[in-house]
C-alpha cells in the first residue's frame, strides 16, 4: 500500500505557531512519527507539504499512491482547486486536522473537501494522521 500525505500552508510552522491549537511538536516530529508508524504497518509513505495551492494540485494529479491523507490547512476552507484535483483523480482520501476545527473560528467549520472525503479526522494532534493510516491499512490491505 502506498499513501501520500498532503500538508497545506503553514503546517511547516508547527511548534512555532498557535501552540494552544497545534501543540508544541515540530513539523519534523510529525513527519518522523507518521513515517515510523507507516513503516511499522508496512506502508510506503510519501509526505508532502506546500504553502502553494498549485503545487498541492500538481502533487495530487501526479501521485501514484493508492490513497491520500489530506490536511489542506486553510485551503480546506477556500480551495475549489484542491477539491477538483482530489475529485479528478478518483482516489480515496481522508481529510485530517490536528486541531478540533469545530471548537475554533466559525469559518473553519466549513470544508470544500469533507463531502468527497471517505472521512474526516480532527482534534487528535499527530494521532489524526496515525488514525488515518490505520484506517487505510484496515480497509484496503489484504490480510
Amino acid at each position: 500500500m502506498n499513501i501520500t500525505i498532503i500538508n497545506g500552508p503553514n503546517l511547516n510552522m508547527l511548534g512555532q505557531r498557535e501552540k494552544e491549537h497545534y501543540g508544541d511538536f515540530s513539523y519534523k516530529k510529525l513527519v518522523d512519527t507518521v513515517k515510523e508508524h507507516a513503516a511499522y504497518k508496512s506502508v510506503e509513505l510519501d509526505v508532502f507539504q506546500s504553502n502553494h495551492e498549485g503545487e498541492i494540485v500538481s502533487k495530487i494529479q501526479t501521485s501514484e499512491s493508492d490513497c491520500f491523507i489530506v490536511n489542506a490547512g486553510a485551503y480546506t476552507h477556500t480551495s475549489i482547486a484542491v477539491r477538483d484535483a482530489l475529485a479528478a483523480v478518483s482516489k480515496p482520501f481522508l481529510e485530517v486536522h490536528i486541531s478540533n476545527v469545530y471548537a475554533r473560528d466559525r469559518f473553519r467549520h466549513s470544508s470544500y473537501l469533507s463531502d468527497i472525503a471517505e472521512g474526516v479526522i480532527c482534534g487528535l494532534g499527530i494521532y489524526s494522521y496515525i488514525a488515518a493510516i490505520d484506517y487505510f491499512v484496515h480497509k484496503y490491505s489484504s490480510v
